[in-house]
């Protein structure tokens, strides 16, 4: 079973350590670590691990939070398949095919960001949607900017596409942590990447 972990824990030296060991002491292999933050003496970590037998984000919260030190920020399961890069992937298939940028990338946001859906909206329509995702999605006031949100049950991230009058909608289920700054921050980078690159075949 896959899952993603958000943690803060002390930044100094073998914090990370500890927390890999405590990991490793509960049967999880670890496949990926991205710093997410580094300020006030704590750093913020996400890791992709793979844990043997069913086990609930709900338990292995609980588990590594008895780690001294650690706060568990979220668990939760993911898409993602660490050790790819689903980044470059898909800049090469929107290069390759850019009319259907916007659509390359709506199928592989749930990949790149650890969520459970996205879709693109369009003067109150659905334009295209992920798998999971729901066919109709209210979007009264799209924000200039990126953006992170809570909504009903869910955790939102808002990406505008400049230039196309699309908005981006990437969802996550509500017990996983909001969208940090940091991934905010990838997220948006490469949405101005695939636009450009979508812009040109228009």
């Amino acid at each position: 079973m896959l899952l993603r972990l958000r943690v803060s824990l002390p930044d100094r030296p073998g914090g990370l350590g500890q927390v890999a060991k405590a990991l490793g002491t509960l049967g999880a292999d670890i496949l990926q670590v991205t710093v997410l933050e580094r300020e006030a003496g704590r750093a913020v970590d996400d890791f992709t691990v793979s844990w043997p037998g069913p086990v609930t984000p709900a338990e292995a919260r609980d588990r590594l939070a008895a780690v001294p030190g650690v706060r568990v920020e979220g668990a939760w399961s993911t898409k993602e398949v660490p050790g790819t890069a689903l980044d470059y992937d898909l800049i090469s298939h929107v290069a390759a095919e850019p009319a259907r940028g916007l659509a390359t990338l709506v199928d592989a946001l749930p990949g790149l960001c650890g969520a459970e859906w996205a879709l693109a909206v369009a003067d109150g329509a659905v334009r295209h949607a992920s798998l999971s995702a729901p066919g109709a999605f209210d979007l009264p006031e799209p924000p200039p900017r990126p953006a992170a949100v809570d909504a009903s049950e869910l955790r939102l991230m808002l990406l505008p596409v400049l230039g196309h009058g699309v908005h981006l909608v990437v969802a996550r289920a509500a017990e996983a942590p909001a969208f940090h700054r940091a991934e905010l921050d990838r997220a948006a980078r490469i949405v101005d990447v695939v636009a450009g690159l979508s812009a040109r075949s228009a």
